[in-house]
């Protein structure tokens, strides 16, 4: 099977190997153009589909999954605006051409069209020619015309200037116009720093550049009562403290800045819809999807306590029209939103297999064989109509139909879709709404929650598979074509059937592509104790190859980065080219997060908060309880103190701690020596005589006995003292 957009390489009679795109298929399947990828000036192929079909069964024909051109699929936040500009000024120059398919690809029809583009717009028959290549080479997307302008300058070169540059001075006829910062320049910052900088003295870094421009910018000296003065050489002469300091922040590291002060002993002690309509008929499988949502009649539990009732879930589900085959969805707690419709979008590029694998279903390919994106999308008017769905237009060339208001009804296949769903799972499901009167006295129906978010998309995701393999399409309009082939109105062979018969409306795009660029982005923080988002923290390669903790220990940063809020397991960082990614995993100790749904984990967090606040009135009671009972000790010590306070210099008292904490611990060892009921009975005899010389008094315990001895001690020394 071939699809618009496919790649593939093909080996010539020569052996050599040729890359081309599939860039149309007629609506029978039978021919199709190509273009090739690898020469700057080129022109469609036209070839058969059965030729292909004889290369691929000879092994001369194979299939490329990576897109050399991925990087394109960028938001437009993430573009400059020049770059924006040039792709919007190229896409006005082609827009009315590249839709007359097949017409553009014919050279006699392709020349009058070019001439009229050149009256038009005024732009060279050579310039129109490399748009025209430059859009079917790299994906038929509005994105392909963006500029090259990532294969150009010298990011991260270090680079000399033989006139000074960066914003002029405001008074340069008087101060002059500055000077040049070249390699002698530079060599007297880096001595300068090492000399006053970087040193325990720690110097200030305007500090360091007044240290400098006395030491290495000075023509002569003067004296001043016997002082030797510096004279620093003239304004237009003497380097600025911003160029000091943009060529400091330039050259080190927080982490190298850090180290070179403190010592590393101390150191190691911290991202509008233009709304299109449909161009082609519903003709097979892609030519139009439909996307809805609603919330569904069911309680559900948390996973991380099922006594906690967390509220109805929301399903999404994206059909295809042709075939009423199910090709996306998504169950969450987010609302209708723009958010859920990029989840259930992004699950129509996705590899279905590993998707069920994920709640412990496991199904052949050919039981959910659909990742592919439509010509068209039908959405409510809400999630679909505004700006963010700029992004699906830009980067993969869909065009989106919202309902009008109040016009329901145009998605009527997806409605019933939800019906059917309601009615199979409501007789079985604990917690489903009871529609019917309730008096008082009746069971509140939300007590009888049971299922988790995960088990409750199980059952949803078993449900589709039922319709899109076993639903019998009772109401289904068949056209003469199906009726000869006898074909069962059955989701699933109506898509294979269609594809076999009808195919060209699909359009194949990267998983991992489309999942990076309709997942939800945000911004994450980079911190000390890892890459924080929504109070979790994560690690990745990157960050532990490149130290962006340790960086982070002077100064936190945000970066952005994609999430599945289905598994918050992993997040993922976007390279600055939106070709590829790296995922970020949760660290150990916040491993009970894995397999949550941000839902879950937010509620957690809430609930978390609800009860400390419950706390708070009981934990401030018994502090204060705490803080009287510790006052009413230290009073009681006073007044002790007070009662047996002794007329001596304090010399005396300072004298005697040492033999004083002697006979205290000698006293303290015997009171709180462990002696156990056998070793009592056991006790030998002693002399009676020594017992009436050593027994205490009744009643008096005998550190009492050794605090009347260091009484008397120092009576003693008070009187010879006088």
């Amino acid at each position: 099977m071939f699809v618009i957009n496919d790649i593939i390489n093909i080996e010539a009679a020569d052996g050599k190997k040729r890359l081309e795109r599939i860039i149309w298929i007629d609506e029978g399947n039978v021919v199709c153009f190509t273009i090739d990828m690898e020469k700057e000036k080129t022109l469609p192929i036209k070839r058969k589909i059965s030729d292909l079909q004889q290369m691929d069964s000879d092994q001369l024909l194979s299939f490329v999954d990576e897109d050399p051109f991925g990087f394109i699929y960028k938001d437009d936040e993430q573009l400059p605006e020049k770059s924006r500009l040039l792709r919007d000024e190229r896409w006005e120059c082609i827009k009315d051409m590249v839709l007359k398919e097949p017409e553009i690809f014919d050279a006699e029809k392709r020349g009058p069209l070019i001439r009229h583009a050149m009256e038009s717009t005024r732009k060279t028959k050579r310039l129109l020619y490399k748009y025209l290549t430059q859009y079917w080479q790299r994906g038929k997307s509005k994105n392909a015309l963006l500029p090259d302008f990532q294969n150009s300058g010298g990011k991260g070169k270090e680079k000399n200037f033989t006139v000074k540059t960066g914003r002029p001075r405001k008074f340069k006829s008087t101060i002059g116009e500055g000077i040049v910062i070249n390699d002698e320049i530079k060599r007297i910052f880096e001595v300068s720093v090492k000399r006053f900088y970087h040193t325990v003295k720690q110097n200030p870094l305007a500090k360091t550049y007044d240290l400098m421009l006395k030491t290495f910018f000075v023509k002569d000296y003067r004296y001043e009562c016997g002082v030797k003065l510096p004279i620093l050489q003239n304004q237009d002469k003497l380097p600025s403290y911003r160029q000091f300091q943009f060529w400091y922040q330039k050259t080190y590291k927080a982490e190298e800045k850090l180290r070179k002060r403190k010592g590393n002993r101390k150191y190691e002690l911290e991202h509008r819809a233009v709304l299109g309509t449909s161009v082609g008929d519903l003709y097979g499988p892609g030519t139009k999807y439909q996307i809805d949502a609603t919330v569904a009649d069911v309680y559900l539990v948390s996973s991380f306590n099922r006594n906690w009732i967390i509220g109805r879930p929301v399903i999404y589900v994206v059909i295809d029209v042709f075939s009423r085959m199910v090709v996306g969805l998504y169950v969450g707690l987010e609302g209708p939103s723009w958010f859920g419709a990029m989840m259930a979008l992004a699950n129509t590029a996705s590899d279905k297999v590993s998707y069920c694998k994920q709640y412990r279903i496991d199904i052949a390919k050919e039981e959910w064989d659909c990742h592919y994106l439509p010509q068209v999308l039908l959405a409510d008017r809400g999630e679909l109509e505004g700006y963010n769905v700029e992004r699906l237009i830009n980067a993969f060339h869909m065009k989106v139909e919202n309902t009008p208001p109040y016009r329901a009804d145009w998605k009527g296949i997806v409605e019933q879709h939800f019906r059917v769903i309601n009615t199979k799972v409501k007789p079985f499901l604990p917690g489903m709404v009871d529609t019917d009167v309730r008096v008082r006295g009746d069971r509140d129906y939300r007590l009888d929650a049971t299922l988790t978010l995960e088990e409750f998309t199980s059952v949803i995701i078993h449900c589709v598979l039922h319709h899109n393999n076993h639903h019998w399409l009772k109401n289904y309009n068949q056209d003469e074509m199906m009726i000869q082939d006898e074909v069962s109105l059955i989701p699933r062979v109506l898509w294979n059937w269609g594809i076999k018969n009808r195919s060209g409306k699909l359009r194949s795009y990267s998983e991992d592509i489309v999942k990076l660029h309709l997942l939800p982005t945000a911004n994450a923080t980079v911190t000390d104790q890892g890459i924080v988002f929504k109070k979790m923290r994560f690690s990745s390669e990157t960050a532990l190859k490149e130290n962006w903790f340790g960086e982070a220990s002077v100064k936190s940063w945000k970066i952005p980065i994609c999430y599945d809020s289905r598994d918050m397991s992993h997040i993922y960082l976007p390279s600055e080219d939106g070709r590829s990614y790296e995922v970020a995993t949760l660290l150990d100790h916040q491993k009970k997060y894995s397999g949550k749904t941000m839902e879950e984990v937010e509620y957690y967090f809430n609930y978390q908060l609800f009860k400390e606040q419950g706390y708070s009135h009981e934990e401030k009671q018994a502090n204060s309880d705490l803080d009287s009972k510790i006052a009413h000790i230290t009073e009681k010590a006073k007044k002790s103190l007070d009662k047996e306070k002794v007329e001596i210099s304090n010399n005396q008292k300072v004298k005697g701690i040492r033999g004083n904490r002697s006979a205290e611990k000698e006293a303290r060892q015997k009171e709180e020596a462990f002696l156990l009921a056998d070793a009592q009975q056991c006790t030998l005899p002693i002399d009676e005589k020594i017992v009436e010389e050593t027994a205490p008094k009744q009643g008096v315990s005998k550190i009492e006995l050794l605090r009347q001895k260091q009484k008397e001690k120092l009576n003693r020394a008070r009187v010879r003292s006088k």
